[in-house]
């Protein structure tokens, strides 16, 4: 008890002390100086290395938009990357689907906070790319696109865009594979719509697809266009949740050569062989003919007719690369350009042969 009196003395009477203090000096004001952190903290230094995250981040921001896409059931953010002082922004087909004739309302985000209307130059729904354009916007900031053919497994990449609408946002990480045999965003099913995805650790979520995925000298190397989710181990578009580090980008040399010709033509032109693929088989290689057992399956004076391929052959090669699925096989004949020669390797009857197969050309949406 003896001690408690005493501390509440104590507060007590330095209380009664600072009223009296105070009443003696009314006009008296106090300041005091207080100095936060440690004087010997250096200033911001606003450059980084050549070659770290941040100066890779610095160098492709100022090229990478968002897209946005307003219908009359609700809408949908993807992500772009400026790619000529022109206007001109590559970006996937799903990204901007919803806004195909006159479907939505398509809005280009710049980094500035600037919001401009956007028109579809061209699409291409077998590779899901497409490219839009904007009008009377200075001060663009084109992307430097680099080369996925020297690409090897492990190279550090950055993928940017805006998951979740989170405009701007930088993830790093690898690359995990190369060549990897990935449906297409917007193929809605269709077996021959596979792209020769990059594969990559990077975070990439809803959202993000259309954006770059870039080097270490911030070069874009792929435009981000998918991820895969743990329901079944499919392989889903952007639209679908949850980053497990399983992201897939189409190699920007194959994205370079259909945006100038959307941009140059209003489509763009992909190789064919003439064939119809049994996504069904599931032997070793990539079998032709219907997957119902119909009727078909070579087309009639293509490619592959010419050179003496029939239904029921089943590719296990291709310019002595081993085939063992269908979509192998796409993967293969997508690398390449209409009018390139590919040696094909197959089996008809259990006896191995081979063939020369030049490639065609077909219009892509």
């Amino acid at each position: 008890m003896l001690a408690l009196t005493t501390a509440l003395a104590a507060v007590m009477g330095g209380a009664i002390s600072g009223l009296i203090v105070h009443h003696r000096q009314p006009a008296a004001s106090v300041h005091r100086l207080v100095s936060i952190g440690s004087s010997a903290s250096p200033a911001p230094v606003l450059e980084r290395p050549a070659g770290s995250i941040a100066a890779v981040a610095a160098r492709i921001l100022p090229s990478v938009v968002s897209i946005e896409v307003r219908t009359a059931s609700g809408g949908d953010t993807g992500s772009g990357i400026v790619i000529s002082n022109a206007g001109f922004i590559l970006t996937n087909n799903h990204v901007i689907a919803a806004a195909v004739g006159g479907g939505g309302k398509l809005t280009v985000v710049f980094p500035d906070k600037q919001h401009v209307s956007g028109t579809i130059a061209g699409r291409d729904t077998v590779s899901d790319l497409a490219v839009v354009q904007v009008h009377n916007v200075h001060g663009l900031h084109p992307a430097s696109l680099g080369s996925s053919s020297s690409l090897a497994v492990g190279d550090s990449v950055v993928a940017v865009g805006s998951p979740l609408g989170l405009a701007g946002t930088v993830t790093s990480g690898i690359v995990s594979a190369l060549d990897r045999p990935v449906e297409a965003g917007s193929s809605q099913g269709k077996p021959n719509d596979v792209i020769d995805a990059i594969q990559t650790d990077a975070a990439i979520n809803p959202g993000n697809s259309g954006g770059p995925l870039v080097n270490a000298s911030g070069e874009v190397i792929g435009v981000n266009s998918a991820i895969a989710t743990l329901s079944g181990g499919q392989i889903f578009d952007s639209g679908q949740s949850g980053n497990i580090g399983l992201g897939f980008a189409i190699p920007i040399d194959q994205a370079k050569r259909i945006a100038r010709q959307i941009i140059t033509n209003g489509f763009s032109t992909h190789a064919i062989i003439g064939v119809q693929l049994d996504g069904s088989y599931k032997g070793n290689g990539a079998r032709i003919g219907s997957p119902t057992g119909a009727a078909g399956g070579v087309t009639a004076g293509g490619p592959a007719a010419r050179a003496g391929l029939r239904v029921g052959d089943i590719v296990v090669a291709v310019d002595g690369l081993t085939i063992t699925s269908f979509d192998e096989l796409i993967v293969q004949i997508r690398k390449h350009i209409p009018g390139q020669q590919l040696t094909l390797a197959y089996l008809r009857g259990g006896q191995r042969h081979s063939a020369v197969v030049t490639l065609g050309s077909a219009r892509s949406d």
